[in-house]
């Protein structure tokens, strides 16, 4: 399983995850997935968890633990995830070379046959 993180994508989860940690564990990372939704039919999914699922794939990735939905990995197989800071525009970029079509918010895709319906953006 291929997934990776820009410095900053990474600098900023392992920020998160220190700014809401109270009780550091050893499981402690981010679950990243992709769900049903957003306005082209999945959408990502990012998460603080200190308690990861019996069948998540787990990697590393510098310092940050990161554990990846089994059912998402073929969704999220070689996506690059990168943080952005800029005046119009702030948030984490997920650049995938499974879908075959995203929406202008960047935040859902689409990918091949396989996609759900979409909902529009609101």
């Amino acid at each position: 399983m291929t997934l990776t993180l820009t410095e900053a994508a990474e600098f900023r989860l392992r920020t998160f995850l220190q700014a809401s940690s109270k009780n550091a564990t050893s499981q402690r990372g981010i679950r990243v997935a992709v769900d049903d939704g957003g306005c082209s039919g999945y959408q990502y999914s990012l998460n603080i968890t200190s308690v990861p699922q019996a069948n998540d794939i787990v990697i590393q990735q510098g310092k940050l633990q990161i554990y990846i939905d089994a059912q998402s990995a073929p969704l999220l197989e070689g996506v690059a995830i990168d943080f952005v800071d800029g005046l119009l525009e702030s948030g984490f970029k997920f650049s995938n070379p499974n879908a075959t079509d995203t929406c202008g918010c960047g935040k859902s895709f689409q990918a091949g046959d396989c996609t759900p319906a979409g909902v529009p953006c609101s």
